[in-house]
């Protein structure tokens, strides 16, 4: 198992602290393992294992559990009163009125709550009401590039690997998996599992070829800047038709689902939110591929969206900005900081470098400006903004 590091600190961090820990995160992208190797570390540092109660309710050995009562009782069937305990409920969302489950094992005072869940809609509705203020979450993705790279200790080409985490996905489990067959049959039943569980379902979609013609169309378009009407219109324009109202809510349920993800936009003179339109990123390359096919390629906005899931990770708030008419790739904040950030492949061309910088350079405050590519060059700066290698950027912590 992958040491999924970030995470794992989180989750030490928070231990024992009076709050739920939810860890939130698309389908398979290791949200059991992680707390399988938060429970390792519990054993590791004295805790007992009859202290530890960790129930998958995803997993046939706790079918008779998927009622609030019945999983309520099982867990207090395992637990004493003085000593504390600590709780691992994973996919919980498997259960009706799980919300329930949560308010009354919180009321304990010698619990310690972790649940897992594989759709945003974990954490709306009753169970928000119900625990507001009382819970952190903690999202989760697929594995960075420097998280895959590390289950390749033996192979220094950096390139290759990169090439290799597109293609083969970022999925943990695709580890497993050489044979491309085998991991396009992987990437499929995870995809299948997604579309129907956490969007047809939810949504009660009927014309489930709709929905998928409407993914497919999101992620050939990683990166370009879209709204729902414009979605609509080209759909339609092709023979898809589809109106604006369920390209609202399909999108909805997707980016709940964390296979899509949304960017706003912010435009940087005016310092205000553009809530017309915004940029989509998919969870996975892999999912892009096995979706669109190897010759649905376009290296300038796949490495963006490598980018942005990587500040996502390292827990940036991330927006697409705008400079007049200009665009910047990404504006992100943390702590109080602000950084600019473009993403190019080369900017060894003169042109395609003053292109880049512009947006930039119209920028007149002092925080900092960086352009990411994948030129092998020193790190150099132009007028104060810093040019850096995007694998060295990947592969480190800053």
């Amino acid at each position: 198992m992958i040491e999924r590091r970030q995470y794992m600190e989180t989750l030490k961090r928070l231990k024992d602290k009076n709050v739920i820990k939810v860890i939130t995160g698309i389908r398979r992208c290791g949200k059991s393992t992680l707390l399988l190797l938060f429970e390792e570390y519990l054993r590791e540092t004295g805790t007992s294992p009859d202290r530890i109660i960790a129930v998958n309710l995803e997993s046939g050995d706790f079918r008779h559990l998927l009622t609030a009562d019945a999983l309520y009782e099982y867990i207090e069937s395992r637990m004493g009163k003085d000593q504390p305990y600590y709780v691992f409920l994973d996919e919980i969302q498997n259960v009706p009125d799980f919300q329930r489950v949560v308010d009354w094992l919180y009321a304990k005072p010698n619990v310690d709550l972790y649940i897992t869940g594989s759709n945003a809609f974990l954490l709306s509705g009753e169970l928000a009401t119900l625990i507001s203020g009382r819970y952190i979450e903690v999202r989760m993705l697929p594995l960075s590039f420097a998280e895959y790279c590390s289950a390749f200790p033996e192979e220094h080409n950096t390139p290759k690997l990169y090439a290799r985490y597109l293609l083969n996905s970022s999925f943990p489990g695709a580890l497993e998996f050489t044979d491309s067959k085998d991991i396009r049959a992987y990437l499929e039943g995870i995809y299948n599992t997604i579309l129907v569980k956490d969007v047809a379902l939810r949504k009660k979609v009927s014309d489930i070829s709709q929905l998928q013609s409407l993914i497919e169309f999101m992620y050939d378009n990683i990166g370009n800047i879209a709204s729902s009407t414009k979605i609509a219109n080209t759909l339609t324009s092709m023979g898809r038709k589809i109106s604006v109202p369920t390209v609202e809510s399909y999108i909805s349920a997707l980016t709940s689902s964390f296979i899509l993800y949304r960017a706003e936009r912010y435009d940087v003179k005016g310092k205000e939110r553009l809530k017309n339109s915004a940029k989509y990123y998919a969870a996975d390359m892999g999912l892009r591929y096995f979706l669109l096919g190897s010759k649905q390629s376009d290296s300038g906005h796949i490495l963006e969206n490598i980018v942005y899931l990587e500040l996502l990770r390292r827990g940036y708030e991330v927006y697409v900005g705008r400079v007049g008419q200009s665009e910047v790739d990404f504006i992100v904040l943390r702590d109080g900081l602000t950084t600019y950030i473009q993403v190019s492949q080369s900017i060894l061309d003169t042109h395609t470098r003053d292109r880049e910088l512009a947006p930039l350079l119209a920028i007149h405050d002092h925080n900092p400006k960086i352009i990411l590519s994948m030129d092998y060059l020193p790190m150099a700066s132009y007028n104060g903004i810093w040019q850096v290698n995007v694998y060295d950027w990947l592969l480190g912590e800053k």
